[in-house]
C-alpha cells in the first residue's frame, strides 16, 4: 500500500485531491504502518487512513472511501498498484471526449510494461460454455462472447472493465447508487458497469494512461485456480448474484446448464488427449449452484468458513 502511495501523491500534487485509503479490518498491523507512515512524511493533508470495524469486502470497502469525500471524480484504486507518471490527468481529460463516459481506465501493465487483460466482454450463459469447455473450435465459433478482449494500444468502448483502477464519475454514483455491497469479492466490477450501461453510461479505456498491477492478491482465488484447487464460497455467492440480476433466473440457470455442457466437453477431451488442459477447478461443477434458489441472498463471511 505505502509503495501505492509514494507513486500516487506526486501525480495529484497540482490538483485538489485527497486521498482516503481504507483498512478493511486487516489483520497484520496495515493500518498502524500506514499511518505512522503519513505522519512521518508530513502528508496528513492529502491522505485520511480510516480504519473499517469489519472486512466488508472489495466493494464494502470502496464504498467507505467513496462516502468519506464528495467530489468529481472517484478513483477506484487497489493497494497492489503503481501510478505511472501523467496517468491520472491523461485519464481525467479523457472524461471531455463524451459527455456519456462514465467509468474510465488505463492501461494495466506488469512491471516490466506488459500489458494485462483488463477490458471485457459481459459474462453471459454462452461465456460460461467457452470458460469450462476451453476448447479452441468452441471458443472461436463463440468468438463474439468471448469475455477477454485482446490488449489494444487504440483508446475504445467496452463492456466493463477492471476495477483494480477506475475512474468513475460522480454522477454515475449519483444515478445508480454505490457498489453492491452483497458481493464479497469477484463480479461486483462486471455488475456495476452492467447497471451503469444501463443508466446510459459508456465504460471507456484509454491506453496512454499507464498503471502497474501487480496482482499481489487479496483473495487465494487466482493461486487456487492456478492449483485447480476448490475457490472460497465467496466466488460462486457472486457469480450467482451477477447471473441472476443480469438475466434473471432463468439466465443463471442456462449458465449453470451451459457451464456443465462444457465441463462434459472437457471430460471428453480428457479422454482422448493427454496434452488436453482443463481449467475447472475441483468441485466447481457443484459449487456453480450455490445460492440458485435463494441468489440474492448475503454472503457467508469468510472469517466464518470452518
Amino acid at each position: 500500500m505505502i509503495d501505492c502511495l509514494v507513486s500516487l501523491l506526486p501525480e495529484i500534487g497540482g490538483v485538489d485531491a485527497k486521498v482516503v485509503v481504507v483498512d478493511n479490518a486487516s489483520l497484520d498491523n496495515s493500518f498502524a504502518l500506514i499511518e505512522s507512515w503519513v505522519k512521518e512524511y508530513d502528508v496528513a493533508d492529502k491522505v485520511d487512513v480510516i480504519a473499517s470495524t469489519e472486512n466488508s469486502g472489495f466493494s464494502g470497502g470502496n464504498n467507505i472511501g467513496i462516502q468519506h469525500v464528495k467530489t468529481e471524480y472517484y478513483l477506484l484504486l487497489n493497494s497492489d498498484t503503481l501510478v505511472r507518471k501523467g496517468a491520472i490527468s491523461v485519464l481525467i481529460n479523457a472524461t471531455k471526449q463524451d459527455k456519456s463516459i462514465g467509468l474510465i481506465s488505463p492501461r494495466l501493465e506488469w512491471p516490466d510494461g506488459s500489458p494485462q487483460e483488463s477490458c471485457f466482454r459481459f459474462l453471459s450463459p454462452l461465456s460460461e460454455l467457452i470458460f469450462s469447455a476451453n476448447s479452441g473450435p468452441i471458443t472461436k465459433l463463440l468468438h463474439k462472447f468471448n469475455v477477454p478482449y485482446p490488449v489494444s494500444d487504440k483508446q475504445r468502448y467496452y463492456d466493463w472493465t477492471s476495477f483494480a483502477c477506475v475512474l468513475v464519475k460522480s454522477e454515475v454514483f449519483d444515478d445508480i447508487g454505490l457498489m453492491d455491497d452483497g458481493y464479497f469479492m469477484y463480479f461486483e466490477d462486471v455488475a456495476f458497469a452492467y447497471l451503469a450501461q444501463k443508466a446510459g453510461w459508456k465504460v471507456f479505456n484509454v491506453p496512454e494512461a499507464h498503471v502497474v498491477h501487480l496482482r499481489g492478491g487479496s483473495s487465494p482465488v487466482k493461486s487456487q485456480a492456478k492449483k485447480r484447487k476448490r475457490l472460497p464460497r465467496y466466488y460462486y455467492e457472486s457469480r450467482t448474484r451477477y447471473f441472476y440480476q443480469a438475466y434473471g433466473h432463468s439466465g443463471l440457470l442456462f449458465a449453470n446448464i451451459l457451464w456443465t455442457l462444457g465441463w462434459c466437453i472437457s471430460k471428453i477431451r480428457q479422454l482422448f488427449s493427454s496434452e488436453y488442459y482443463s481449467i475447472v477447478v475441483e468441485n466447481q461443477w457443484k459449487d456453480i449452484w450455490v445460492n440458485f434458489f435463494k441468489p440474492l441472498q448475503g454472503f457467508i463471511h469468510p472469517s466464518t468458513y470452518k
